[in-house]
């Protein structure tokens, strides 16, 4: 048994205005599950498949007061390329951000929500990733993570070091999942999160059983109504374990 990696959840005040900014940013295709839900992915994708991580949207009146733990870093293929995504991200709405990342090659925007998100300049390594080059949670202890990480789903994991840990879809495509050791703690549920999902057949009631025994635990949420099972990582990062498919 295991899972992979299906999409991200972000929480907004305005789905759809959101959702066309993240749209327009990405070249993406959007629709709407359920009022409240704004649904991004690939035009022509068929969900899932691990060519890209796709982007769930859901409207929450909760207002953002720190740094998201779990942010995308978008690829570039030259300084043309970066510089122009960058002038046409403003343009959308997305404004400069200061994390504490000094003079570094890369660019931090927030999207008109707050959310942080970097635009890298061109690497070898997300040459084929697709606009988004890699998923990234912030944590204490990389190497922590990728043993779960790697355990929870069938991912494959790339590079760990006491700094960063990196994973990619069994597959080899697609973006990548990296964890950063960063010194802040964790405060508040996250506002953007990882949905994961088992293959078809498999028993969501035994995965979930499966993904204790790593170290997931109960983040003390109702879920009396919904039909998913909302579990968190070992640094209590909150995420979704959705129907197989």
């Amino acid at each position: 048994m295991a899972t992979r990696l299906v999409q991200i959840n972000m929480k907004a005040h305005d789905d759809s205005a959101l959702g066309r900014f993240w749209a327009q940013a990405l070249g993406w295709g959007l629709d709407s599950e359920a009022p409240g839900v704004t649904n991004l992915e690939p035009v022509g994708f068929s969900y899932p498949d691990p060519t890209a991580v796709c982007i769930d949207i859901i409207a929450r009146p909760e207002p953002k007061t720190v740094k998201n733990r779990v942010h995308l870093d978008l690829a570039t293929t030259s300084p043309a390329h970066q510089a122009d995504l960058v002038a046409r991200l403003e343009e959308l709405g997305a404004t400069p951000a200061d994390v504490g990342q000094g003079d570094v090659p890369w660019t931090v925007l927030a999207d008109p929500e707050g959310n942080e998100f970097c635009v890298l300049e061109p690497r070898p390594l997300y040459r084929d990733t697709g606009p988004i080059a890699a998923v990234v949670v912030d944590c204490a202890d990389p190497r922590e993570m990728a043993r779960f990480w790697s355990q929870a789903t069938d991912w494959t994991l790339h590079e760990v070091t006491d700094d960063q840990a990196t994973l990619r879809s069994a597959q080899g495509v697609g973006p990548y999942l990296e964890f950063v050791r960063t010194p802040d703690t964790k405060s508040g549920w996250n506002r953007v999160h990882l949905d994961v999902r088992p293959y078809a057949g498999d028993d969501p009631t035994a995965e979930a059983a499966r993904l204790r025994a790593l170290g997931a635990t109960d983040p003390g949420i109702d879920q009396s109504e919904i039909h998913w099972t909302i579990l968190a990582d070992p640094e209590g990062n909150e995420f979704c374990l959705l129907a197989p498919l």
